[in-house]
């Protein structure tokens, strides 16, 4: 799994109608609505890096209201999830 984080500005009067229309998209699996210089933040997760740029130019920034996005390719994912799990390996209950 491949993951993405696109930070996306948009037409203010837009932004719900764009963050409706961006997380309806395939592959995109969450919008935020953000402080800071972008209003928008869409995770990406895809099966191949291939596919961002069907999702960011082929449909993200096609979008209308869309007028910027800065797109952040995430490496590893470290979670707490995965960092209780990976900790707890080999652990019993009587531990």
């Amino acid at each position: 799994m491949v993951t993405a984080i696109v930070h996306i500005k948009a037409d203010v009067d837009r932004i719900p109608e764009v963050a409706q229309t961006v997380a309806e998209l395939n592959g995109v699996s969450e919008v935020y609505s953000i402080t800071g210089d972008y209003d928008l933040l869409a995770m990406i997760r895809v099966a191949r890096y291939e596919e961002i740029a069907e999702v960011v130019p082929g449909r993200i920034n096609k979008v209308p209201g869309v007028l910027q996005t800065e797109t952040h390719i995430a490496f590893r994912t470290y979670s707490r999830h995965d960092l209780d799990a990976a900790f707890s390996i080999g652990l019993n209950d009587g531990d």
